[in-house]
């Protein structure tokens, strides 16, 4: 080999001589899939950079996204289908084959059927969503409406604000915008890097003037903020209304877009009234001046566009309405459908039908529609009339209670018991099942509670197909062959419909026959995708432009944008819930005199995602020993140093932690970084719940913190 090809070697250059190849794919450590370039030598992943020019990543790969190999080359695989021999939670399995684990489980969830009806089984889905629609249409087939999923506390809170308000999702027309208000805004460790690029050229080249709302110091409070408003966690709901009220008071309102196309506005204005400056600053602790210095400079620099963080924002118990208060600011100001200010837009995922691919329609095509209650439905009508699935908080005391029927077994693809406020609870629920099957990657602390363990591949080991919201699709190619007995997870469902006797053309076709259906309307087909290693345009997509709505009628009852929601005035008011969006304070029923400070959990490192990557040694590097983050007067107040041995502690329990004394941490408030196994923040969130969408309050639960008992 000569001096030139031997560096080449060395530095992983593909070319014929050093047998290294670049397979381009999309990374989906999260659900953005930005574009990858695998390098990969005797079938395996040597390098990965992000692919120049995809309009995903444009060429920019996260530290989550750099780490790829570590996760997929972690010793803990599971290499078989396994079958339990020992305890529940033991981790005791001998390998089985593929056909054994699907006779056996074929045989239980059928007998289960005919037995106790198919609502006795529930499905569930962890992350990611790829797979889903293929996985709802095999549930539905089977006759269970029971389909539950992570969304039950991620997204579809948000989802339902936006239902209720306007009938359809928005995007922030940033480029024309003349300010930001970006509230639980931080994509510099969570979301897209060429978003913050975008913003950061915005505001250089046009002026554009930004208000981030976030208790916390971040990236992007220091590199965009004008303005920085840092609430107590749980009471942005307040600082909503009292910036309509500032703009309904000083007559900055667009009475035209209002009268015309906004439903509720007079009710609104009157009760908003009591958020007077004063009040908010004493909610919120954030100072007066801040407060009018921030509505001034979002009334007089439009037009406005709102960023709002899909999850922070609804994980209290107040957080669906609060949602809604924010997202109408755009409507009484007349930047809801506008451009600069909001677009309303179709959204295009692997969970929703966009732009003419037919994910919805393929899974509701075979929807049980005249079958009983869900799981959630009776605790939280509105969010089960809304959502097309469970609200699994309700999960733990279904299985237990038996009401109202008896749930005898749950199919998991990559469940993770943790995800849930007193976890323990499903944790007892689970091992009271007859039967529980899981498919994931890893043998989880979860997995080690199934009865049968599938394995699933990898992305990189896979063909995935992806629905893009730019109106544009993606068929990636498999980089390396699946590792071990490894399966997809499409191809595990279509096979496991086939065990179980579901007579379905395109689950018994498999996965890119589904596709094929879904790309049906496009005149797209898995063939042609395959043919091209970028994304491909959409024929059918639809680039909604400002004014959609305002020429055609909202997608609401009234066909208004409703600040007072008539689902709720209409169907929901007996249950308590309010059709306007009232502020109320995040409840948790613990003595603030015990317990002063305020515990937010779920917050990212830059190089974290939910619990997925907390056993990849790269991933983990950053901060390798579960801490909080305490500010200086609250961390002196109680003899802590930084690095201190600390117990969190509140009603439910407590967590053994390091301290990180930070001055990025708001006073008052410990924020505690989510997805440790060895500290489960969840296990002590108590269990209050939203009444609108069945959310926890995850982000403001009552605590202490002590220094470790015979340490200072």
């Amino acid at each position: 080999m000569s001096t030139e090809e031997n560096i080449k070697e060395k530095a992983k250059i593909a070319d014929e001589n050093t047998g290294v190849k670049v397979c381009h794919t999309m990374c989906e450590i999260c659900t953005r899939g930005c574009g990858i370039d695998a390098y990969v030598k005797d079938g395996k992943i040597i390098k990965v950079e992000g692919t120049k020019g995809n309009p995903t990543g444009f060429g920019y790969l996260c530290q989550k996204g750099q780490g790829t190999r570590s996760y997929i080359y972690r010793e803990d695989r599971i290499k078989t289908p396994l079958k339990r021999v020992g305890k529940r939670g033991e981790g005791k399995f001998v390998p089985i084959t593929w056909d054994e684990a699907y006779k056996e489980i074929a045989e239980k969830l059928n007998l289960y059927k005919q037995e106790s009806g198919p609502d006795s089984v529930v499905f569930f889905s962890g992350y990611t969503k790829w797979y889903r629609p293929i996985y709802q249409r095999l549930i539905y087939s089977f006759g269970s409406k029971n389909y539950c999923t992570d969304d039950s506390l991620c997204y579809f809170s948000t989802f339902m604000a936006n239902k209720l308000n306007s009938g359809i999702t928005t995007r922030p027309d940033q480029r024309f915008s003349g300010v930001f208000l970006a509230w639980a805004f931080n994509r510099y460790y969570s979301g897209s890097i060429v978003e913050t690029k975008r913003l950061e050229q915005y505001k250089a080249e046009n002026g554009l003037k930004i208000v981030v709302v976030d208790p916390r110091i971040t990236p992007a409070s220091e590199k965009l903020a004008d303005i920085h408003l840092r609430p107590l966690p749980g009471t942005d709901g307040a600082l909503a209304c009292c910036f309509a009220n500032l703009f309904i008071e000083w007559d900055r309102i667009d009475h035209g877009y209002i009268s015309k196309h906004v439903y509720g506005f007079e009710e609104y204005a009157e009760y908003v009234k009591e958020f007077t400056v004063e009040k908010t600053s004493e909610i919120t602790t954030i100072p007066q001046e801040d407060i009018i210095a921030a509505a001034h400079m979002l009334t007089e620099n439009g037009p406005m566009s709102i960023a709002e963080g899909a999850s922070p924002l609804v994980h209290h118990t107040n957080g669906m309405q609060t949602y809604r208060a924010i997202m109408t600011l755009a409507a009484i100001t007349g930047n809801y459908d506008r451009k600069g200010g909001q677009i309303p837009t179709n959204y295009a995922d692997v969970s929703r039908s966009g732009d003419g691919v037919l994910e919805d329609a393929f899974a509701l095509d075979v929807f049980p529609y005249s079958r009983g209650k869900k799981v959630g439905q009776i605790k939280y009508p509105l969010f089960c009339e809304i959502v097309e699935q469970g609200q699994d908080m309700d999960l733990a005391r279904h299985i237990l209670e038996k009401d109202p029927y008896p749930i005898r077994a749950i199919f998991a693809m990559g469940m993770n018991y943790r995800m849930l406020p007193a976890d323990e609870k499903l944790l007892e629920a689970i091992k009271s099942l007859d039967f529980f099957a899981d498919v994931d990657i890893f043998l989880t602390d979860t997995a080690k509670y199934a009865d049968i363990v599938l394995p699933a591949c990898s992305g990189f080991e896979r063909g995935t197909f992806r629905n893009y919201k730019n109106g544009k699709v993606f068929f990636s190619k498999p980089a390396i062959e699946p590792l071990y007995e490894s399966k997809s997870d499409a191809d595990i469902l279509c096979e496991l419909a086939s065990a179980l006797g579901i007579d379905d053309p395109y689950l018994k076709a498999g996965y890119k026959a589904c596709i094929d259906y879904m790309l049906g309307p496009t005149g797209l087909t898995v063939d042609k995708l395959q043919e091209s290693d970028e994304q491909v345009v959409l024929p059918t997509f639809i680039n909604y432009e400002a004014g959609t709505n305002t020429a055609t009628g909202y997608n609401t009852e009234t066909a208004k944008y409703e600040i007072k929601s008539k689902v709720i005035e209409s169907r929901y008011q007996k249950y308590g819930l309010e059709p306007l969006p009232k502020y109320v304070p995040p409840l948790d029923p613990a003595d603030p005199k015990d317990y002063p400070l305020i515990l937010c959990s779920g917050g990212r490192l830059v190089n974290t995602m939910h619990s997925r990557l907390h056993n990849s040694k790269w991933h983990r590097i950053q901060r390798p020993q579960p801490s909080a983050d305490i500010h200086p007067d609250d961390a002196m107040q109680r003899s802590i140093s930084n690095g201190d041995d600390i117990v969190l502690y509140n009603p439910q329990g407590e967590l053994h932690l390091k301290a990180h004394v930070t001055n990025t941490c708001k006073k008052g408030v410990v924020f505690l970084v989510h997805g440790y196994k060895e500290a489960d923040v969840n296990s002590i969130i108590p269990e209050v719940y939203d009444p609108y969408s069945g959310y926890p309050g995850l982000r403001s639960a009552r605590c202490n913190v002590r220094p470790e008992q015979g340490k200072e």
